[in-house]
């Protein structure tokens, strides 16, 4: 792949620990963000971010941007040069709302960065590479696996080498995410969690979240009892009471949920995608939406 002048990166939208799979379980959700990165006259390592939707006038508009950052790093691995870049940013996933804003910007700036590079994301080396740079950004790697490769992500650190693997949910998976108006910080949700857990609350998990790879890909019939948790979520319930009420609401009608990511955002998985009615949401936004299955996207532009 020669080296272009111009790319646009689309990267999905993620949902993480899906219960008792913390920082090891994730999916990808079709809501996305979209960048166009371009080489501009400038001085060198130079950005100018212009961003629409989420975030607009919040983040930074310059190098300090996350997926300018990002980029920059993609570019340094590659043995490129920093040219001056122009980025336009596009942003559909809510920030700070549990759906991997953060995961969805540095995947996006890794594969602009290789892409400005000459470096495709179409074989296993290179993708094992954007995988390294972003969840290590992260620090973990579920959100930018899911991210990357698209569907359901398990994903693993071996002493700071990270990995992931990919498999496609039945096509009768319907994630529903409700989204709240308010934000959520991971430092803050985080702290709140002991750093030992009960033995019988680690075996629980364990089961739980092997139950939830069958599941998925084989019988979402048993997706309420895999998508059960006693490993992190009532731990953070004085962050976000709220949240934790309505997975409760859900789970005692016997629809499938949990916390998505550090939350606030409650991921279900109705019947149909049908979310049974008379169960009271109020403060958060409900979204039909379809698990992802390309992950990352990227096109040359001319």
């Amino acid at each position: 792949m020669s080296a272009p002048s111009a790319v646009e990166v689309t990267v999905p939208a993620s949902t993480a620990n899906l219960g008792s799979g913390f920082d090891a379980l994730g999916m990808a959700l079709s809501l996305y963000d979209t960048v166009h990165a371009e080489v501009v006259d400038g001085p060198p390592g130079s950005v100018r971010v212009d961003v629409e939707g989420c975030g607009a006038g919040a983040v930074p508009a310059d190098e300090r941007h996350l997926v300018a950052r990002m980029a920059h790093l993609a570019l340094a691995d590659a043995g490129a040069r920093r040219p001056a870049l122009h980025l336009r940013c596009r942003n559909a996933i809510p920030h700070s709302r549990g759906l991997g804003s953060s995961a969805a910007a540095i995947v996006a700036g890794v594969a602009a960065g290789y892409a400005l590079a000459g470096i495709s994301l179409a074989d296993k080396e290179s993708t094992d590479r954007a995988l390294q740079l972003a969840a290590a950004e992260e620090g973990h790697a579920d959100n930018a696996a899911a991210s990357l490769f698209g569907g359901f992500v398990i994903a693993w650190n071996d002493g700071g080498r990270f990995g992931a693997t990919s498999l496609r949910p039945l096509p009768d998976v319907v994630p529903v995410a409700f989204v709240p108006a308010v934000e959520s910080a991971t430092r803050t949700t985080r702290g709140l969690l002991p750093e030992q857990v009960p033995h019988a609350d680690a075996a629980f998990a364990a089961g739980r979240a092997a139950l939830l790879v069958h599941a998925l890909t084989a019988d979402p019939s048993l997706l309420l009892a895999a998508t059960a948790d006693r490993l992190h979520q009532d731990y953070r319930e004085p962050a976000w009471p709220d949240t934790i009420a309505l997975v409760r609401r859900l789970r005692a009608a016997g629809v499938p949920a949990a916390v998505s990511g550090a939350g606030p955002t409650v991921l279900a998985f109705p019947e149909g995608g049908e979310v049974p009615t008379g169960i009271e949401h109020n403060g958060f936004d409900p979204l039909r939406l379809r698990v992802d299955g390309e992950g990352v996207r990227t096109t040359v532009k001319s």
